[in-house]
């Protein structure tokens, strides 16, 4: 018999060390993708396998926005587009 895999025991997004990630609207992506003048295949990838990914209920194509903290740098605003394993 297979071992049933468990639910997490805390909620990933709250974890001191996973920085803020938001599922973007398709509206704020279109937004965003006409501001860069870009397409979402030039967006950096994140996979769908991802645990913030899964936690978020992301889906291939969507536009994940992150927001990093830093004492030093402030605060730093990054997307990537949620890709299929390879």
């Amino acid at each position: 018999m297979g071992k049933k895999a468990s639910a997490p025991a805390f909620d990933i997004l709250e974890h001191s060390l996973v920085p803020k990630h938001e599922l973007l609207s398709e509206s704020e992506a279109e937004e965003l993708l006409k501001r860069l003048n870009i397409t979402k295949q030039q967006l950096p990838y994140i996979l769908v396998s991802d645990p913030v990914v899964k936690r978020l209920g992301a889906k291939v194509g969507d536009i994940i926005r992150i927001t990093r903290h830093s004492e030093t740098a402030g605060t730093a605003v990054y997307y990537r587009v949620v890709w299929r394993e390879t």
